[in-house]
């Protein structure tokens, strides 16, 4: 004790120190635009993914996660300011502007302030499309990428049928994905390691934000990612469709940019195209992250991170006879989730209903850390200990001309522009959502759509949502 009289200050010092270095690391990888199920080890029969496959075989998956909505055509940038401000989809509108992301910043409550509060070292790196500088936020930011490349025209209105195809996703040549000779994938690889090296000569605890903009499209990969998959042996997806029959009612999604990336009608040739391209980058990434993973397992610190896969939505490449994210079905909406880390159950799923933004006091949580008041998603940590209470229900919006409600199995989807048009689908038992029960109606679907309607007006203030319901007379 008297050593401790002597040197107080020193002895406080050696305190704080030891409790960072107790606290876990936090790896937290993002894609742009891949959907839920587009994983192996998930079931998927055609994707080669085996550095994620080791993320589902580690850790917990929780197969049903998703992204509450936009209010923008391009989805990711409402996704993107839910994670960094904690403010759910309507309510993170108010503040997604420079002057409301500078108070965010000045008060120090963004998701990455909030662990460097933490005590931890703060790192990003990729996709950004945030309405304030990444360098504002973490302690380093590098290679911080636009929401895509520059728009390239060969990618667009192909193939054609009968019609030699102008785009060539291998071509280093012609920009997008391609900078330098090298893919912006293997560019945040690159940093993602760095990071990683620098944070092993430390005690202090990271957290490092890898935003991929893969698998977004230009779909670009080296060759012999494109060679897993001959596009005559692409599957067509089951709820394909070569019109979505409402398009221009539920707000014109075939106007939008990446709607027209393939001809309309959708063919199903140029739909294989298009997933070959898909599953090629996908593989790509994958390989990236498998970098990634290496590289934490020889820095001696992978026994003390979280490393978390999630991606912004989803994407529909094909189905429903769309091609982009701008609707309500799952392929849009639902995206992967796996976790690793300290006491997080290996080979296990949860199919408890969670945002993709429940990371944000999850990882708070994780750094021993209380979480504001401002922060409107859920901790998944109760979950992964076995004791989370489910939500009851998973509300989604897109701009002022789509809803949705998913709750006990079932998803109603509203278009006020439509007429007030309804659609219910049993998702439980109809996962491709191919049968709109409201076609055949009866006293148990009308039963249905009045619990999920009363249910979505119950909780649309949650949400800041204050479009008016209105029921087709």
């Amino acid at each position: 004790m008297k050593h401790l009289v002597l040197f107080p200050a020193a002895f406080l010092i050696l305190l704080a120190a030891n409790a960072l270095a107790a606290k876990p690391n936090i790896l937290f990888i993002f894609a742009d635009d891949m959907t839920f199920d587009h994983v192996a080890a998930l079931g998927h029969g055609e994707v080669e993914t085996p550095h994620l496959d080791r993320l589902v075989k580690g850790g917990t998956t929780f197969t049903h996660a998703y992204n509450p909505g936009s209010w923008s055509g391009a989805v990711c940038v409402a996704s993107r300011h839910m994670l960094m401000t904690g403010r759910q989809l309507w309510n993170a509108h108010k503040v997604a502007n420079p002057k409301g992301m500078a108070q965010f910043h000045k008060a120090k409550t963004t998701w990455p302030q909030l662990l460097e509060s933490a005590g931890y070292k703060t790192y990003m790196s990729g996709k950004w499309h945030v309405k304030i500088g990444a360098d504002k936020l973490f302690n380093v930011a590098r290679h911080v990428r636009p929401g895509m490349p520059r728009s390239v025209k060969e990618a667009y209105n192909r193939p054609l049928e009968g019609k030699p195809d102008p785009w060539d996703p291998a071509d280093k040549s012609i920009g997008g994905f391609w900078e330098g000779g090298r893919h912006w994938s293997e560019v945040q690889a690159d940093d993602a390691v760095g990071f990683l090296q620098e944070a092993e000569k430390s005690e202090q605890p990271f957290f490092i934000y890898l935003a991929f903009n893969a698998p977004h499209d230009p779909r670009q990969a080296p060759q012999e990612f494109l060679d897993k998959y001959p596009a005559n042996k692409v599957e067509i997806p089951k709820n394909f469709l070569p019109r979505y029959p409402f398009c221009n009612e539920i707000g014109n999604p075939h106007g939008l940019r990446d709607e027209n990336l393939a001809p309309m009608p959708r063919t199903k040739h140029s739909v294989r195209v298009h997933r070959r391209e898909y599953y090629a980058i996908i593989t790509h990434m994958d390989a990236q992250i498998g970098r990634v993973l290496d590289q934490l397992e020889r820095s001696g610190k992978a026994k003390n991170t979280y490393v978390v896969f999630t991606a912004d939505h989803g994407l529909a490449v094909g189905q429903h006879g769309l091609f982009g994210k701008q609707n309500m079905y799952d392929h849009s909406v639902r995206v992967p989730f796996m976790v690793t880390g300290p006491g997080v159950a290996a080979g296990a799923a949860n199919a408890a209903p969670i945002y993709l933004q429940d990371i944000i006091p999850t990882s708070l949580d994780w750094a021993g850390a209380k979480t504001p008041e401002h922060v409107q998603f859920e901790s998944i940590q109760p979950h992964l200990e076995g004791r989370g209470k489910k939500r009851d229900f998973v509300y989604g919006a897109y701009l002022g001309v789509q809803r949705s409600i998913t709750a006990d199995g079932y998803k109603l989807i509203y278009y006020p522009k439509a007429n007030h048009l309804l659609r219910l689908y049993k998702v439980s038992e109809d996962p491709h959502e191919t049968t709109d029960l409201m076609k055949s109606g009866g006293p148990a679907v009308e039963a249905q759509v009045n619990r999920l309607w009363k249910r979505l007006q119950e909780v649309q203030g949650q949400f800041g949502d204050t479009l008016r319901l209105e029921r087709k007379k």
